[in-house]
């Protein structure tokens, strides 16, 4: 069975077809409205979530599916102490496939350990969002023409930012990518994702100080939000904030074709002075994750039985009993888990739930 629960999860080929068929959703909507007719989505929202839950909705929707699930853990047996293994056993029995989001990191591979439908990730804490990733690899496949040998640069929360995270992994695939890395001290790129993915496979990175430095080389600027509650000291918060807020003034450095990407919600990083500027393509990223969810769907169901499409091993992983994972937002501390390990290219040890390093 082919459960996503994080981007390298899909081969290559894989993420191309469901590009793929997302292309073809969009050109022939119509031929697609009963794709999934008598066909059942369970969505289990433990978190809030606004986009990428009614995403989920109205792709099933309009596939011609049914939708079931709850947006709030606090209406289901969650609040009896129901665990995240015996809710999707259950749910498991009533729906074809789950999208699972959660607070609680490695909560939707735990899922996966025992589901006997496909699991999807639709966000588990800050540590990955896949179907994010692959509306971000469809805008700019849509925007751009292609997505090999692009120029793109992260800007903002790049620490904490599951996004970024999830698209870096998924762009290693391709051909000649070149990242540029735009963010305060306190919110830099984990070493471990720069070690572990980036220098492992190949991708060409640099960090530079400011937004201004970078924007005029980049095909596409992805944006995210510089989280005040991040900084220890405000007067720093205060002295680096402005450098990483998108205006029309600094639009005027970009390339005639690059792309604006935002996985949203904004609060203040881009002005609204940007929204009407063609290159700015955050609310059509919006729309293209609707269709891209729908591709995977299809494309999970269509592979459920299919020996030659599944989940391969994330990593070599291995149990030590006097290892301990200090994340208080990992699932292996919140639930009656196995612990489980791996060691990354590095050669440090970190948990396979969470990827937090084990000290």
């Amino acid at each position: 069975m082919k459960h996503l629960i994080d981007p390298t999860d899909l081969s290559r080929q894989e993420t191309d077809d469901i590009i793929a068929l997302a292309q073809d959703i969009i050109a022939h909507r119509s031929q697609y409205s009963q794709r999934m007719c008598g066909k059942k989505l369970a969505t289990l929202f433990y978190e809030p979530s606004t986009r990428t839950r009614l995403s989920f909705t109205s792709a099933m929707m309009e596939l011609g599916g049914n939708v079931l699930g709850f947006s709030d853990a606090r209406s289901s047996s969650v609040s009896k102490g129901e665990t995240v293994q015996d809710t999707v056993r259950v749910v498991g029995c009533f729906a074809d496939i789950i999208a699972m989001r959660h607070s609680v990191e490695g909560a939707p591979l735990v899922a996966s350990q025992v589901s006997r439908v496909p699991i999807i990730n639709a966000g588990d804490g800050s540590h990955s969002h896949p179907t994010q990733t692959l509306t971000d690899l469809l805008t700019i496949q849509r925007e751009l023409g292609h997505i090999s040998g692009i120029t793109i640069g992260f800007c903002g929360d790049l620490r904490f930012g599951r996004t970024v995270h999830s698209l870096i992994k998924a762009l290693s695939r391709y051909e000649d990518i070149h990242v540029i890395l735009i963010a305060p001290d306190e919110l830099k790129l984990p070493d471990y994702i720069k070690q572990d993915v980036c220098d492992r496979l190949g991708i060409h990175y640099e960090e530079v100080p400011s937004l201004e430095a970078a924007i005029p080389r980049l095909d596409v600027l992805y944006m995210t939000r510089v989280q005040k509650e991040r900084f220890l000291d405000e007067d720093e918060y205060d002295r680096v904030k402005d450098s990483f807020v998108l205006n029309a003034e600094k639009m005027k450095l970009a390339r005639p074709d690059m792309t604006v990407l935002h996985p949203l919600p904004r609060v203040n990083e881009i002005a609204k002075d940007v929204d009407a500027d063609p290159r700015a393509a955050y609310f059509r990223q919006v729309e293209n994750g609707k269709f891209v969810r729908m591709a995977l769907m299809c494309r999970l169901l269509d592979w459920q039985d299919d020996p030659a499409h599944e989940t391969p091993p994330s990593r070599k992983t291995f149990q030590d009993s006097t290892l301990h994972c200090h994340n208080s937002k990992c699932i292996c501390n919140n639930e009656d888990v196995e612990p489980l390990y791996y060691r990354s290219a590095d050669g440090v040890t970190r948990c396979a739930y969470c990827d937090t390093r084990i000290r």
